[in-house]
C-alpha cells in the first residue's frame, strides 16, 4: 500500500522530467540533422568543383570565352545531371583577371570580380586555393558555403557555392517527422498528466469514502466477531480481513496465505477441504455453509461458521469463494451443553424401569422410552414425535380392559391402576405440563398384584400345611428309627470288611513267606544241578529239566514278590525311600538289562535320553516301573521288531516313553490294563506267561510319586507307554500330560 502511494506521487514529476528530456532530444535531433546536411552539402560542392576543374583542365587552350558558357553547361549536363544532389549549387568560372566568365545559377554576376560578388572575396580566393569549403557571404548578406579550384590558363578558377538558407530548409524538412513525433508524444504526456491529476483527485475522494466504509465495515465485523474471507480456488490463495486475524488472536491486519497454511490452522476432524476445492470448479455457483474449528494463537480451538458463496471473477474467469467467518464458539458450547443435557434426560428416561411418555397440548407424542413401546407393543413407525394419542392407542396390542381409581382425581392429573388384556396390571400416573400437555408414567405392578393373590392363597395353604405337618411328624419319627437301625448294621458290615481285608493281607504275607523258603531251595538246587557243580548228571535231558525247574521256580518267586508288593500298596504300607536320582542312569541300567532278551529276538532298541533328568524318588520303585514297561515291550514285540525309549525334562517333571512295534492292544481292552491280575487275551499273548500284576504295580508306584502312567496302542502296529514323574514327589498329579507328551515327541 505504501509503495502504491509513493508511485502515485512520483508520476507527475516523472512526466515533467520526461517532457524536458523530449524537448532536449528535439533540439539535439535538429542540430544533428543540420550538421549532417551541412557536411553533405560540403562534400557535394567539393566533388562538383573537382569534377569541373578536371574537365576544364583537360580542354586546356582550346577553350575560348565565347564557347566557355556552352562548354561549362555541357560538362554540368553530362556529369552532374541525373545525379541526386542535396541542392542545386551556383557555379562560376573566372578568367585571368578574376572576373566571372561563365555562371550557372546566377547570370547577374557575369563580368564581376569575386571580391565584388562576395563580402569576403579576398579570403575566399586566398584560402580557397587550399581546397577547403569556407563560409562566405554574398553582397546582399546571404550566407553561403563556397569552395574554389584553380584552373590552367587561359582560365583562372572555378567557384561552387550553395546558400545556407536553402540548406536550413532541407534540414528542417528532414527533421520535421521526428520533431512532430516528439511534439505529439509531449502533448500526449501532458494530456495523460492532466487526466491522471483529475483521476487522482477522484480516486482520493473515492479512497476517502472507501476508507470510511472500510473502517465502518471493520468496526461492524469486529463488534460482530466475524471477518471476511476470499478464497481464490484457482490459485490456491486465501485472503482474510484484519478482523478475522484479530478474531484468531493474530495481529489485526489483512493477510493473504496459501491454501496449505490455512489448512494447517484447521482441526483435522472437521472434514476434507480438498474435496470442497475439487467440487467448486464443477458447480461454479451455489453457497457453502460449514462449521469449522480453527486454532487460536494461544493454542486452543475455536469454532467459526463459514458462510460463503461461489463467485466467478469477470476479469480472468477464476473461481472465488467469498463470504464471512463468524465466531460461533459460544453457540457451539451452548449447543453441546444443551445436547448433553437432552442426552442425559433421554438416557435417564430410557433407563427408567417405568413406561414413560410425553404428549403435547394437541395430544401428539413428544418423547417415549422403550418400556412404553414394549408395554403397548407399538410398531416403530408410530413411536416417533408427532404421533397422535388416538392413533397410538388404536394400534396398541394390549388395550386396557379394567381400571381402578386408587387416588381421587385432581385438576393437574390423576393416578389409577389398569389391567391390560394380557392380564398385567399397571399403576398409571398422569400430570399436566405448563404448555397444556401431559406426562404419563406407567409402573408394572403385576408382581404386586400377584403377590397379593399369592398371600391369600398362602394363608389358605398354610392352614392345610399345619395339618400335613402333624401327619409328617409321625412319619419322620418312624423313618428316624429305621435310620438308626441301618447305621448300626452299616457299622457292623464295615468292621467285618476291615477284618476280612486284614486277614487277606496277613494270609498273603504268611503264604508268600511260606512259599518263598522252599522256592529259594528249589531254585538254588536246580541251578547247582544245571551247572554241574558237583559233577555231571548223565543224560542231557536232566540238564534241560533242571533249567525248566529253575525257570518255573523263578517265575513263581516273581509272582509271589508281585503279590506281596501289591498287597502292601493296597494296604497303604508301602513306604517310598526318597533320594536324589539321575534318571538317565536308571534308564541306561534298565535298557542294559532288557537288551539281552531283545537281542535274542533281534529287536532293535533305540535310546534317546535328554539332559537335566535329576529328580527325587525311590530308586527301586522307579527301576521296577521301567523294567516292567520295557520287559512288556520286549515280550510282546515279534522278532526283528523295534523299541524306542525316550526321556525328557518337561517343566517341573520328567517324562519317559517306551514305544514298541509289537502286537498292540485292542481299544476296548486298554481300560482293563493296570488292574490287578488283568491280562489281554489274544492269540499272541496266550503264549507269554505273566501274573497280570506288572502294570498294576507300575501304575500304583508312579501314582505314589505323584505322577501318572498312560497307555496308547493300535492293534497290530504297536504300543506307547508314557510315564510322567514329578521332580519333587507330590501327593497327587497336577501336571498336563498332553503337553508333556507333545514336548517329548518334538524332542
Amino acid at each position: 500500500m505504501r509503495s502504491e502511494k509513493l508511485l502515485a506521487k512520483s508520476i507527475l514529476p516523472l512526466i515533467a522530467t520526461f517532457l524536458i528530456l523530449v524537448g532536449a532530444a528535439g533540439v539535439i535531433q535538429k542540430t544533428r540533422v543540420q550538421e549532417r546536411v551541412t557536411a553533405e552539402a560540403e562534400r557535394e560542392i567539393s566533388l562538383i568543383a573537382e569534377l569541373l576543374a578536371a574537365r576544364l583542365n583537360e580542354l586546356g587552350p582550346d577553350i575560348t570565352v565565347a564557347t566557355l558558357q556552352e562548354t561549362v553547361e555541357d560538362i554540368v549536363e553530362t556529369t552532374i545531371e541525373g545525379t541526386r544532389l542535396l541542392t542545386r549549387p551556383q557555379i562560376m568560372v573566372t578568367g585571368p583577371d578574376s572576373r566571372v566568365l561563365s555562371s550557372i545559377g546566377g547570370d547577374d554576376v557575369l563580368g564581376h570580380e569575386i571580391e565584388e560578388i562576395f563580402q569576403s572575396g579576398q579570403l575566399l580566393t586566398t584560402f580557397g586555393r587550399r581546397a577547403r569549403v569556407l563560409d562566405a557571404v554574398e553582397g546582399d548578406g546571404t550566407p553561403l558555403l563556397a569552395t574554389l579550384r584553380h584552373l590552367e590558363a587561359p582560365l583562372n578558377s572555378v567557384l561552387v557555392t550553395v546558400e545556407k538558407p536553402h540548406l536550413d530548409a532541407v534540414a528542417s524538412a528532414r527533421s520535421a517527422l521526428p520533431t512532430t513525433v516528439l511534439a505529439t508524444t509531449a502533448l500526449l504526456l501532458l494530456l495523460v498528466a492532466g487526466a491522471f491529476t483529475w483521476q487522482g483527485r477522484g480516486l482520493r475522494e473515492a479512497g476517502g469514502v472507501i476508507d470510511q466504509n472500510k473502517r465502518r465495515l471493520g468496526t461492524a465485523l469486529k463488534r460482530g466477531r466475524c471477518g471476511l474471507l476470499d478464497w481464490d480456488v484457482s490459485r490456491g490463495r486465501i485472503y482474510w480481513s484484519a478482523s478475522l486475524s484479530e478474531l484468531v488472536g493474530q495481529p489485526p491486519e489483512d493477510r493473504t496465505m496459501s491454501f496449505g497454511d490455512f489448512l494447517s490452522l484447521l482441526h483435522p476432524g472437521d472434514g476434507d477441504l480438498y474435496s470442497l476445492a475439487k467440487q467448486l470448479p464443477e458447480q461454479r455457483d451455489g453457497a457453502v455453509d460449514r462449521s469449522l474449528r480453527i486454532r487460536h494463537a494461544d493454542g486452543s480451538w475455536m469454532w467459526i461458521g463459514l458462510r460463503a458463496e461461489v463467485v466467478i471473477d469477470p476479469v480472468d474467469d477464476t473461481i472465488h469463494l467469498v463470504g464471512i467467518c463468524v465466531d460461533i464458539t459460544e453457540q457451539k458450547h451452548q449447543q453441546e451443553a444443551s445436547a448433553t443435557a437432552d442426552m442425559r434426560l433421554r438416557d435417564a428416561i430410557e433407563a427408567s424401569s417405568e413406561a414413560f411418555v410425553l404428549w403435547d397440548a394437541e395430544n401428539r407424542m413428544v418423547l417415549c422410552n422403550s418400556k412404553y413401546r414394549e408395554l403397548h407393543q407399538l410398531p416403530d413407525a408410530l413411536v416417533k414425535p408427532g404421533t397422535l394419542y388416538a392413533a397410538a392407542m388404536e394400534r396398541s396390542r394390549h388395550p386396557i380392559v379394567r381400571t381402578e381409581e386408587k387416588v381421587p382425581r385432581r385438576e393437574d392429573g390423576r393416578a389409577y391402576e389398569a389391567q391390560l388384556e394380557d392380564g398385567r396390571w399397571l399403576q398409571i400416573s398422569e400430570r399436566r405440563t405448563k404448555d397444556g400437555g401431559f406426562v404419563s408414567v406407567g409402573t408394572d405392578i403385576t408382581a404386586l398384584k400377584q403377590q397379593e393373590e399369592r398371600l391369600m392363597e398362602s394363608e389358605r395353604a398354610l392352614l392345610a400345611t399345619v395339618a400335613d405337618l402333624r401327619r409328617s411328624r409321625q412319619t419322620l419319627e418312624a423313618q428316624a428309627q429305621q435310620l438308626v437301625e441301618l447305621a448300626e448294621r452299616y457299622s457292623e458290615e464295615k468292621t467285618r470288611a476291615e477284618d476280612a481285608n486284614r486277614a487277606k493281607s496277613e494270609f498273603l504275607a504268611n503264604m508268600s513267606h511260606e512259599l518263598r523258603t522252599p522256592l529259594n531251595a528249589i531254585i538254588g538246587f536246580s541251578e547247582i544241578m544245571e551247572t554241574g557243580t558237583f559233577g555231571p548228571m548223565g543224560s542231557p535231558k536232566y540238564i534241560e529239566y533242571c533249567s525248566d525247574i529253575r525257570a518255573s521256580g523263578q517265575f513263581l518267586l516273581d509272582v509271589i514278590d508281585d503279590i506281596l508288593d501289591m498287597s502292601k500298596i493296597e494296604a497303604g504300607r508301602f513306604q517310598l525311600e526318597i533320594e536324589s536320582l539321575d534318571l538317565a542312569e536308571i534308564v541306561d541300567e534298565c535298557v542294559r538289562i532288557t537288551s539281552l532278551k531283545a537281542q535274542e529276538k533281534d529287536i532293535a532298541m533305540e535310546v534317546d535320553i535328554g539332559h537335566n533328568l535329576a529328580l527325587h524318588g525311590d530308586r527301586r520303585a522307579i527301576k521296577q516301573v521301567l523294567l516292567n514297561v520295557m520287559s512288556n515291550g520286549v515280550k510282546f514285540t515279534k522278532n526283528e521288531g523295534r523299541i524306542k525309549v525316550r526321556a525328557r525334562s518337561v517343566g517341573d517333571s520328567v517324562t519317559i516313553s517306551v514305544e514298541d512295534s509289537g502286537i498292540g492292544i485292542p481299544a476296548d481292552a486298554i481300560q482293563k490294563l493296570g488292574r490287578p491280575f488283568e491280562q489281554v487275551e489274544n492269540q499272541f499273548s496266550k503264549s507269554h506267561k505273566g501274573s497280570g500284576l506288572g502294570l498294576a504295580i507300575s501304575r500304583s508306584l508312579v501314582e505314589l510319586h505323584g505322577g501318572a502312567l498312560r497307555i496308547r496302542s493300535v492293534e497290530r502296529k504297536g504300543t506307547i507307554v508314557t510315564v510322567r514323574l514329578p521332580k519333587e514327589p507330590q501327593s497327587e498329579d497336577h501336571g498336563d500330560f498332553d503337553e508333556a507328551e507333545r514336548q517329548l515327541a518334538h524332542g
